[in-house]
């Protein structure tokens, strides 16, 4: 009995039990062409936009891999911001700066240069506030979900 199987019983029922097979494709192929095209539409419309980097005033080409400024919340480059966190926590011989996730970096000190499997974060730098919206993130996310 597969995972899927186990967890239908416990619910008690089948997710398309008591559909007809037609019932069960719209179900899952919910959007006509329309709400496609219009999708589709309102994506073009996002990637049109130009987003300006406020740390190097140069466009934002891929806005999924911009991370939202520390002052403002607007869309900056990834690179930009680790070389400003390089020049402000100015890493000793056999440290870096790196990205840790969730909006945070730290900066890791490595015993031996060679082995990069062994490390220690000395220090985590809190970038992107976890509460905090982020307007163009969020209707990013909006638009690219295929769950709606």
């Amino acid at each position: 009995m597969g995972r899927n199987e186990r967890r239908n019983r416990m619910r008690g029922k089948n997710w398309n039990e008591g559909r007809s097979r037609g019932e069960q494709r719209r179900f899952l192929h919910a959007e006509n062409a329309e709400e496609i095209a219009e999708n589709e539409n309102a994506i073009r419309e996002f990637k049109a936009r130009e987003n300006v980097c406020p740390a190097c005033g140069k466009s934002i080409v891929d806005i999924s891999e911009a991370i939202a400024d520390k002052s403002t919340g607007l869309p900056m480059h990834f690179d930009c911001v680790l070389e400003k966190l390089r020049a402000s926590e100015n890493p000793r011989a056999g440290q870096q700066v790196a990205y840790i996730g969730q909006g945070r970096f730290a900066v890791i000190s490595y015993a031996n240069s060679r082995d990069a499997k062994n490390f220690k974060i000395e220090k985590v730098i809190e970038w992107e506030d976890r509460n905090a919206s982020i307007s163009w993130r969020g209707e990013m996310a909006d638009l690219y979900s295929k769950v709606k």
